[in-house]
C-alpha cells in the first residue's frame, strides 16, 4: 500500500472537515510526525519520570529495521522446527501475544509445506481443550509468549501442555526425551523469561527488546516467530513495515497516512464520533481484533478514549447515531462481509457517508503488506495519544481485574469454594444479577430486570458483551444475534468480547476510558474440568474467578453490568438468552 492521504471526501459535515483540519494544523506547526520519529517523549508529557517511562516504550519504531537482521535466523528455525517432523505450532500468550500470530495465521492460513498455527488465549477448560483436539502432542510445537514472564493464563496453559507432552513421550517409551524439546519461549530479558518455567531447557527461548510494549510488538519475535513457522516470507513482511517507518517521517499530516489517520480520528472523537467502527475483508479481517486492542488500551483512560467496534455487522442507517467513525479495509481479491440483512457492505457504506457518518477506506493490494498495517496503525494509535493528551504506552486500569480475580481466589482458598453471585431472578435456565444500582423493583421478572439495566445507558453509550464461553462459530453466531438484537434496540455501539482475552485488549478501555459502557456478562457452568497442574485451582475455577473479579472492577467505576448465567449447557442458555432478550427489548 503506498502513502496516501486519508480521504477527506468521505467526511461530509462541515464541523467534521474543520475539526480534522483544525487537528492536521496542530500536527503541522508542532512537528508531530518529525518528533515522533526522533523519539521525542514530550510529545506526550511534561512530567521527567513519565517521559522516562515512554522511553523505554518506543522500541516498536525501530522494530522493521531491528529485526530484518533477524530473519536469516527466524528462517532457519521455522526450516529446523519443520523438518524436525513438527505439524503444528500452539501459541500460548494474551493481549498483543496472541493477536498478531492469529491476525497472520489467518491471513496466511493457505500456505503449503509448514506449520499450521492454533492459538490459545482462553481459560475456559472447554477452550483449552479444543485447542488440543486432534493434535499428536510429539508433533506440536507450543510457543509460550509472555512479555512480563509471569502471565497467569499463559503459565497455566504452558503447565497444562507440558504434562499432555511429557504423558504422551511416556507412552511412546521416549524417556530420554524431555517435553522441553516441544517448547520454545518468547518474553524479555532477565528477570522476565526467568519467570517462564522451564525456559532455559526449553528447544529455543526469543529475547524481545524490553522497550517493546505487547500491544506495538506485531513486528518482533512475537509475531515473527509464528510467522516462520508458517512460512511466511519475512523479507517483504518487514520490508513494507520499514517502508511504512519511512513514510511516517514527512513532517506534512495531508501526506502523511499514518500521521493523518491519527489525527483524523483524535479530531473526530473529541467531535463526539468515538465509536471507531471496523469493516475488514477475509482473510486479513484479524486485523480488526489487533487494532481493536492497540486502540482501546492505548487511548482508554483519564476518562477519555476512542471505543474500537470490530466484527459488528454493518446494519440500516437508522441503527446509528452521530458517534460513529466507519474504516473499511479491504484487500485486492479479498472476501467482504456482508450487512447483517446480507447487502452489500460498500454500497451500505456509501449510504452512511452520504448520510453524514465519517468514512475512511483504504485497500491493501496483498496479505504481506500487513507488515505497514501493523506500523500505520502503531504510529496513528501514538499520534492520537498526543492529540488527546493521553500516554498511549501505558494501561493503569489493567490490574485491577487481575488484583480482583486474585482476592476471589484466595477467598475460594479461605472458604472452600468460589463466591457467588445470588441472582436477583431466575428464568427457565438462566440466572440473572445486576449491581445494586438497578432499584429493586426491577427484579420482578428477568425481562424487567434487563430493561431496566438497559434504561440505565447514557447517552452516547457503548454495549460490551463479555462472554466467558469456549470460542466457536456457533456461539459467535448467537452472541452476534444477541448484539446486533441491543443495537437495534438502542441504536448503541456493540463490542463483543470473550473473557479472560478481552481483559488484556479492551479491559483498560472499560474501567479507565469514558464512563460509558453498559456490559452484559455471560457466564456458564463447566461440564469437564481441567486441572492446572502446580496450581491450588482448575481452569474452570481460574475462568469463573477472572469472570467475577471483572464484575466488581467494573461496579467498583459505577458502571452498569448485567450478569447471565447460562446454566452448563451453553447452546442452550444461548437460545433462552436471545429469546429473553427479544422479550426484554419488547416491554421496554
Amino acid at each position: 500500500m503506498s502513502t496516501s492521504r486519508v480521504p477527506l471526501a468521505h467526511i461530509k459535515r462541515e464541523s467534521d472537515r474543520t475539526a480534522v483540519d483544525t487537528m492536521m494544523e496542530r500536527a503541522r506547526a508542532g512537528s508531530w510526525a518529525t518528533r515522533l520519529a526522533d523519539r521525542d517523549t514530550t510529545l506526550w508529557s511534561e512530567e521527567h519520570a513519565t517521559q522516562t517511562r515512554i522511553a523505554n516504550r518506543l522500541g516498536w519504531l525501530d522494530a522493521p529495521a531491528t529485526f530484518t537482521r533477524e530473519i536469516p535466523a527466524l528462517e532457519a528455525f521455522g526450516e529446523k522446527v519443520r523438518d524436525a517432523g513438527f505439524t503444528t505450532a500452539v501459541v500460548a500468550g494474551m493481549g498483543g501475544s496472541s493477536l498478531a500470530p492469529e491476525v497472520l495465521a489467518t491471513a496466511f492460513a493457505d500456505l503449503t509445506g509448514w506449520l499450521k498455527v492454533r492459538v490459545c488465549d482462553s481459560t475456559n477448560p472447554a477452550a483449552v481443550a479444543q485447542v488440543m483436539q486432534g493434535l499428536d502432542p510429539l508433533k506440536t510445537l507450543f510457543v509460550i509468549a509472555s512479555k512480563s514472564g509471569t502471565t497467569t493464563e499463559t503459565l497455566a496453559f504452558a503447565a497444562y501442555a507440558r504434562g499432555i507432552v511429557a504423558n504422551a513421550l511416556s507412552a511412546a517409551g521416549a524417556t530420554s526425551t524431555s517435553p522441553d524439546d516441544y517448547f520454545v519461549a518468547i518474553s524479555d530479558p532477565a528477570p522476565s523469561i526467568t519467570g517462564i518455567p522451564h525456559a532455559e531447557a526449553m528447544r529455543e527461548r526469543f529475547l524481545n527488546p524490553a522497550d517493546i510494549g505487547g500491544r506495538y510488538s506485531a513486528l518482533s519475535f512475537v509475531g515473527l516467530v509464528p510467522a516462520s513457522l508458517l512460512g511466511i516470507d519475512l523479507d517483504p513482511l518487514l520490508a513494507s513495515g520499514s517502508v511504512a517507518i519511512a513514510e511516517a517521517r514527512d513532517p506534512e499530516p495531508t501526506g502523511n497516512f499514518a500521521v493523518a489517520l491519527g489525527c483524523t480520528i483524535a479530531a473526530l472523537t473529541r467531535e463526539g464520533r468515538d465509536k471507531l467502527t471496523l469493516i475488514v475483508d477475509a482473510p486479513i479481517h484479524g486485523i480488526g481484533a489487533w487494532i481493536e486492542q492497540l486502540v482501546a488500551e492505548s487511548t482508554g483512560k483519564n476518562g477519555v478514549g476512542v471505543v474500537p467496534v470490530d466484527g459488528e455487522a454493518l446494519g440500516s442507517l437508522s441503527d446509528y447515531e452521530d458517534d460513529r467513525i466507519f474504516v473499511r479495509i479491504s484487500l485486492a481479491g479479498g472476501v467482504a462481509p456482508r450487512t447483517s440483512d446480507g447487502g452489500d457492505v460498500d454500497a451500505r457504506l456509501r449510504e452512511l457517508a452520504a448520510a453524514g457518518h465519517p468514512l475512511l477506506t483504504w485497500e491493501l493490494d496483498d496479505p504481506i503488506d500487513l507488515g505497514a498495517e501493523f506500523v500505520r496503525w502503531e504510529i496513528a494509535t501514538a499520534i492520537t495519544g498526543v492529540a488527546m493528551g493521553v500516554n498511549p504506552f501505558d494501561e493503569p486500569n489493567v490490574t485491577e481485574s487481575k488484583t480482583n480475580t486474585a482476592r476471589v481466589l484466595a477467598e475460594r482458598a479461605a472458604s472452600g469454594t468460589l463466591p457467588v453471585l445470588a441472582p436477583k431472578v431466575r428464568s427457565g435456565v438462566l440466572s440473572l444479577w445486576a449491581d445494586d444500582a438497578l432499584p429493586a423493583a426491577f427484579s420482578d421478572s428477568a425481562e424487567q430486570l434487563i430493561a431496566g439495566q438497559l434504561d440505565r445507558r447514557s447517552r452516547r453509550s457503548y454495549l460490551g458483551l463479555h462472554a466467558y464461553l469456549p470460542e466457536s462459530r456457533t456461539t459467535t453466531a448467537h452472541l452476534q444475534e444477541i448484539r446486533l438484537a441491543l443495537r437495534s434496540a438502542t441504536h448503541a455501539a456493540t463490542t463483543l468480547g470473550y473473557g479472560p482475552r478481552f481483559l488484556h485488549s479492551t479491559g483498560q478501555l472499560h474501567k479507565g476510558g469514558t464512563a460509558t459502557g453498559w456490559f452484559l456478562q455471560i457466564v456458564a457452568g463447566h461440564r469437564g474440568d481441567l486441572a492446572v497442574p502446580g496450581a491450588p485451582y482448575s481452569f474452570g475455577e481460574l475462568i469463573d474467578a477472572q469472570a467475577l473479579g471483572d464484575a466488581r472492577s467494573l461496579v467498583d467505576h459505577g458502571l452498569p453490568v448485567l450478569r447471565v448465567h447460562l446454566g452448563d449447557d451453553v447452546e442452550a442458555g444461548l437460545q433462552a438468552l436471545k429469546g429473553l432478550v427479544r422479550r426484554a427489548i419488547a416491554v421496554r
